[in-house]
């Protein structure tokens, strides 16, 4: 549990707030998103389907007495790959909670390179499905290329356009229309997810409710640039409705006075 009360920020789109100091590693041309040998397809099976899940489960459940709501939402869209797009207020949980909600699916993250950096579990992260941003054209472009494989399988892609992690924070940040691209340019649809805390009636922590909602399509009439602005306005407005769900505050967020001169 994070012991901190209060934090004060002066950026809402760049701050970060996660208690963990990694120096992350460059990804560039020579890293290798797609693990296609049978030894690699067996590691992510056993690390993502034997380890992770069970762990997930435990944890989400455990600690935050988690609860889905509208999880009947991804019955449209079982059988294609989307994307997925949530909001970031947890350092292990947001790892966990997407694949408890839409499960039995299976997910792919995209992540900060710090989390394909830290010792040992850095090494796992690849198995798990984290699929790091990259430096670089050489390496943008087999990032994207996994990312396409991996929606031609029919998987799903999580995201969160936060990007930076705000602890129990209970409002929805803005975020650009940059990571809408990749469901624009494929042409898939969208969900988003949005992880509230909510007061428990024995216990000063708060538990996590999540709402899922969706699908939200693309429009084929529409251009790229106009469907990856109208996609991030649905998930905006429909995450920041959710969020007035949340009626616990376990960190106060408060916004700096910006000095003159």
């Amino acid at each position: 549990m994070d012991k901190r009360k209060v934090i004060y920020y002066t950026d809402e789109l760049n701050d970060e707030f996660s208690v963990a100091q990694i120096t992350p590693k460059k990804i560039d041309g020579n890293y290798v998103y797609l693990r296609d040998g049978l030894f690699r397809r067996f590691t992510h099976f056993f690390w993502y389907r034997v380890v992770a899940t069970p762990i997930a489960f435990f944890y989400v459940k455990l600690k935050f007495r988690q609860k889905t709501v509208g999880r009947e939402a991804f019955k449209e869209c079982r059988k294609r790959g989307y994307f997925l797009y949530g909001n970031h207020t947890q350092d292990i949980g947001d790892a966990f909670i997407p694949n408890i909600i839409d499960f039995p699916k299976t997910n792919y993250v995209i992540v900060h390179p710090n989390n394909v950096s830290i010792p040992a579990v850095g090494r796992v992260a690849p198995s798990l499905g984290a699929l790091p941003l990259p430096d670089g054209m050489d390496a943008y472009r087999n990032f994207t290329a996994a990312i396409d494989r991996r929606i031609s399988e029919d998987r799903a892609i999580v995201i969160y356009p936060e990007a930076h992690i705000w602890p129990y924070y209970t409002g929805i940040r803005p975020f650009p229309d940059t990571s809408f691209d990749y469901p624009a340019r494929l042409g898939v649809p969208v969900y988003c997810f949005t992880n509230t805390y909510q007061k428990r009636r024995f216990s000063k922590k708060p538990r996590i409710v999540t709402y899922v909602d969706g699908p939200f399509f693309p429009d084929p009439e529409r251009s790229r640039r106009d469907n990856r602005r109208e996609l991030r306005e649905k998930v905006y407005e429909t995450m920041c409705l959710r969020a007035k769900n949340s009626n616990h505050v376990q960190i106060q967020y408060i916004k700096k006075e910006q000095e003159n001169g």
